[in-house]
Parts: C-alpha cells; structure tokens; sequence
C-alpha cells in the first residue's frame, strides 16, 4: 500500500492496517502516518471552516460545516443513480439544506412538523437509497445543525450563496471522483422503488417521522439546543434494527462519559485555553472507532460550543438529558412503528389484490 493509498483509509481500516504489523518498527511507522493524517484532517477542515467563515460571515460557519461535510463524505460515496442525475439531485438536496431549516424555524410548531417530515423524507429518499453508503449521516445531520443555527436578514442572503457554492463544489467533486460507475437507476427509479414493503423505505420513513416528532416534542416542552435531539434520534435509528439497541446503549453511555471528560479537562486546564477543548473533542472523535467513544468525544466538543450560551452546568445537563431522551425514545418508537407499518402494507396489499381481481 502506498504512502497516499494509506492517507485515504478510514479510522477502523487504518487501525486494522497497523495491527497487520508485527514488527514494533514499522507498526510506529504506521501509527505516525494515521497520526499525520488526522492531523492533516484537522487542519483542512480548520482552514476551511475559517476560510467559509471570512467569505460568508461568522453566523454561517455552521453552514460552512454542512458544506464539509459533503465535500467530505461525497468523494468516497455516491447516490446510487447516473452520475448525472446524481449532479442534479445534489442541487435539489442543497436546496432543501437552503430553505427547510429556515422555514420550519418560521412557522408555529406544528407546522413545523410538517415541514421537517417533508424534509427530512426528501433528503433520505434522494440520498440514501443505497443504505450502505450511510448518506443520511451527513445530509440529516446537516438539516439538524443548519436548523439549530438559525440566521436571518443579510446573514441568511450570505447563508443561501454559500450552500449554492456548497452545492457546485460538491457536485463537481461528485462528478469527478464517480463518474466512471455505471448505474442503471436513474433518479425517476429512486421513486418508483419507494413501496411499503420495502425495508428500506420503512427506515426511511421511521428515521423521518422519528426525528420529526422528536423535534416536535423538544419544541413543545421549549428546551433549548433541540437540534440535539434530533442529532441523537437519527443517530441511533439505524438502517439495520439489530444494532439499534446497542446505539441507544453507547448513545446514552457516551454522553455521561463525554461529559465528564469535559469537566475533567476544563478543570485541568487553564481558562486561557477552554476554547481548544472542542478541538480536543474532534481530535478524540477522529481516533475513535467505536459508537461509544466517537459519542463521548462529540458530546465534549458540543458542551464546549454551548457551555458559553448556556452556563456550563446547564450545557452538560441538557446535553445528558437531551440525547439519553431521544434514545430512549427511539428505541420504544421503532419497536411501536414496525407493527404499526406492517398492518398498513398489508392493507394496502389486500386493496391492491381485491382490484386485480376485480379488474379481472
């Protein structure tokens, strides 16, 4: 494997790779090489964090992230359709990024309900059709943090050029990085697929309705950081049901512990350097592998952006509850929507075959 091939592999494959290695030498070698490219990583996403920041203002650095996290995820995943008419779904997904946030912070909560069920179920119809690929990770997660950083006025004009020039850089790198791949499923197909009986769509539309009402319930109770919940509730409502329940586990788990590491290292530290204890978190989560440390490093950085707004001591409180809620209801969610789902396919599957008699 070359030096380059090395730097492309993930946390887990880099890690395997280096256990590979017998020889203490040359397992250091490796080691230094994961260890130079999450530094590399940290820096590239630094800069252009900061570089989004200058051109589209400091309010829209979240917006910023969105589009990293695209650029990100889109060089090695694709849509599951032509290369083509994946460029054009992108435009429509971004745009979904551009005004459903922004709506659903506009209307009465209700309506907002219904405008993140519209949503969300765009996005995971349009992105994750190969489940594999896990897109909705970053497309959902970005409809969560671009909702949960809400900007108005000339900050939001700033807000809409920034995720059309979002939208390009990641079409083209989409384009670029897929183009050889052919697909027979074109963009028209991804809807034709969409059926009840199809395992798929019932992740699609349990992880919709799921984070929907999750939402919906921190919205109507007025806590703060409700985005956090939604993060949470996508998180754990996993494509593959058998692992839901260990998700919620280490969710729950994950969050305690990222919470006291944080109060460990902001105790530790000196005032002068808090602001570096989020770094610390993207760094932890960079070397994790496991759902429960990359839980436990995210919820440190999360609790160092919010302790600021909401006093320490409420961050940490909100951050634990939040997410320990939204597991918790998730896991009783999905075990209430399965049965749930399955009466309605098979009611719609005895109407179908009552007309093809009739028809008959």
């Amino acid at each position: 494997m070359t030096f380059y091939q090395e730097l492309q592999l993930n946390q887990a494959g880099s890690k395997e790779y280096i256990a590979s290695f017998k020889e203490p030498k040359e397992k250091r070698k490796h080691i230094a090489i994961y260890l130079f490219k999450i530094l590399i990583n940290i820096a590239f996403c630094t800069a252009f964090i900061i570089l989004f920041s200058i051109i589209f203002g400091p309010s829209n650095s979240i917006a910023g992230l969105a589009v990293l996290l695209s650029v990100m995820a889109f060089r090695f995943s694709d849509l599951g359709i032509h290369t083509s008419h994946s460029v054009f779904c992108m435009f429509i997904i971004f745009g979904i990024l551009a005004v459903g946030p922004k709506i659903s912070n506009s209307v009465p909560v209700g309506w907002a309900f219904c405008i993140n069920i519209i949503c969300i179920l765009l996005l995971m119809v349009l992105g994750s059709h190969n489940v594999i690929m896990f897109n909705h990770s970053t497309l959902v997660l970005s409809y969560l943090l671009l909702q949960g950083y809400n900007v108005s006025g000339h900050e939001y004009k700033m807000r809409l050029l920034g995720l059309l020039v979002g939208a390009t850089i990641t079409s083209v790198i989409l384009y670029h990085k897929h183009r050889k791949i052919k697909y027979k499923r074109s963009l028209k197909n991804i809807f034709q697929e969409f059926s009840l009986s199809s395992t798929r769509t019932r992740w699609q539309i349990r992880l919709t309705l799921g984070v929907s009402s999750v939402l919906l319930i921190a919205n109507l109770l007025g806590l703060p950081k409700a985005y956090w919940m939604g993060i949470a509730a996508m998180s754990v409502t996993f494509p593959f049901k058998n692992e839901i329940t260990e998700r919620v586990k280490f969710r729950a788990l994950g969050n305690i512990l990222g919470s006291i590491l944080f109060l460990i290292v902001y105790f530790i530290l000196p005032e002068s350097w808090h602001g570096i204890i989020g770094i610390l978190g993207g760094i932890g989560t960079g070397l994790s592998v496991h759902y429960g440390w990359q839980t436990a490093f995210n919820s440190m950085s999360a609790i160092s952006i919010a302790a600021p707004i909401l006093s320490m001591k409420y961050a940490i409180l909100f951050r634990i509850f939040n997410n320990i809620f939204s597991a918790v209801y998730i896991w009783i969610f999905n075990r209430i929507f399965d049965p749930i789902i399955t009466f309605i396919n098979s009611q719609f599957e005895k109407i179908s075959f009552y007309k093809k008699i009739n028809n008959y």
